[in-house]
């Protein structure tokens, strides 16, 4: 059987990459050694890989029929950090039944 979500969940993990990126790495270069550059193309990549995860996440929603509380939480989950994993890991519980309340 062919994975649900699979491409919700690769952009979902390069756009947790891209934050995790962007704040770790990209940033402190900007801040402490004044390389512009880093934020720059950082900030880009990181900010496509975030519209296209609200656009999976809304295609997702529609096509499995999720309840609203689902894309909120997904929402929320592409403005933390490691938080489209911790989504990912939801669906799974959910789709296989396994969801803790």
């Amino acid at each position: 059987m062919k994975e649900k979500y699979s491409i919700l969940k690769k952009v979902g993990y390069a756009e947790a990459a891209s934050y995790i990126i962007l704040l770790l790495i990209a940033m402190p270069l900007k801040y402490i050694w004044e390389i512009d550059e880093a934020v720059k193309y950082t900030g880009w990549a990181h900010g496509i890989l975030f519209i296209a995860y609200l656009f999976f996440l809304l295609t997702d929603g529609i096509q499995y029929k999720w309840k609203f509380s689902w894309y909120l939480l997904g929402f929320i989950a592409a403005l933390l950090p490691f938080g489209p994993l911790v989504f990912d890991k939801k669906i799974l519980e959910k789709e296989n039944g396994t969801e803790q309340s």
